[in-house]
């Protein structure tokens, strides 16, 4: 009987493991922090497929969304209402940019790296508010100089 558990158990336990190391991120809403007006704290992530962000509404008037033309292929768009806190799991692999609809030309924007490729300026549109295309090089330069990122997976 014992065996018979072990041999069932055993499969279910393994096939599970990938979705049991799921991660969540909880990212911040900002009015300002070190960095300057209109953030999301932290600003890039990496994170592995399957993982979640959690989107938290630290100060009135700010929400979560994809920017439309920053999504991998395949993966679905999302907008999160204002004031409020949304979660998304990232499935698909490629880099996610995420934008506050009522501050976006002000800059308020950031990056989700999912998977191993990190952003890179070719990730960028032709046609973003400038504040917006500033903010997000300055995301990425920063990536490419090493300097500290939030990682789901350390």
């Amino acid at each position: 009987m014992r065996r018979l558990a072990l041999s069932v158990l055993l499969p279910a336990m393994i096939l599970s493991a990938p979705f049991a190391a799921a991660k969540t991120v909880e990212v911040k809403m900002l009015n300002r922090n070190a960095s300057g007006p209109m953030v999301y704290e932290p600003d890039y992530l990496v994170m592995e497929p399957g993982d979640t962000v959690r989107f938290l509404p630290t100060a009135p008037g700010h929400n979560a969304g994809t920017i439309d033309e920053m999504l991998p292929a395949g993966a679905e768009p999302f907008k999160g209402q204002i004031n409020e806190e949304i979660e998304v799991t990232l499935t698909e692999p490629g880099i996610y940019g995420i934008k506050c609809s009522p501050h976006f030309a002000m800059g308020m924007v950031m990056l989700i790296q999912v998977g191993t490729q990190p952003a890179a300026e070719a990730d960028l549109p032709a046609g973003l508010p400038t504040r917006a295309d500033k903010r997000l090089r300055e995301i990425i330069a920063r990536q490419d100089t090493g300097s500290e990122q939030a990682e789901a997976h350390p």
